[in-house]
């Protein structure tokens, strides 16, 4: 026979919690349309985003387009960009490494499936592919990456 280690009191409250996240993230997800999907998506991305992980980085761009791309640009004081695209059909994984207030987002695609080009490189100009592409993220709280998630997948899965 296995002991709880909860109080009764607290299995009941953990149990509530569980079921109310649960009955939240389905209210949220079942009304939803394309355009609240890319909105959410973009809002989420553009909020957690962290750009003071590279102090090089002048300005960045990341979208979510309605096509099932994500696309991230940066570009840097010296004027180098990086370009990555990534088709979200050939999404395979997402993991996310660091804690809620500072991480790495790793979208990981099935090959090497997600398009990396240079800009303005000392080195040249290089188009490249790529199996992961890390986003620095901020304040991702655990439901934020939930959700996230499941908008990736709905795009994922919009054009199969």
């Amino acid at each position: 026979m296995v002991k709880s280690v909860l109080p009764k009191n607290k299995k009941i409250a953990l149990i509530f919690s569980i079921v109310i996240m649960a009955a939240v993230s389905l209210c949220f997800a079942a009304g939803m349309t394309d355009q609240d999907w890319l909105n959410w998506g973009n809002k989420c991305l553009a909020q957690s985003f962290d750009p003071s992980s590279d102090p090089k980085i002048k300005k960045w761009e990341l979208l979510l387009t309605d096509d099932s791309f994500i696309r991230l640009r940066k570009t840097y004081q010296n004027g180098k960009q990086e370009y990555f695209s990534f088709h979200l059909h050939n999404l395979q994984d997402m993991d996310y490494l660091g804690t809620v207030n500072t991480g790495t987002l790793q979208l990981k695609a099935k090959g090497d499936d997600i398009i990396v080009q240079t800009y303005n490189d000392k080195k040249g100009n290089v188009d490249s592919m790529a199996t992961v592409l890390s986003i620095p993220v901020k304040n991702m709280e655990p439901e934020r990456l939930d959700s996230l998630q499941h908008a990736l997948l709905y795009f994922k899965s919009k054009n199969l």
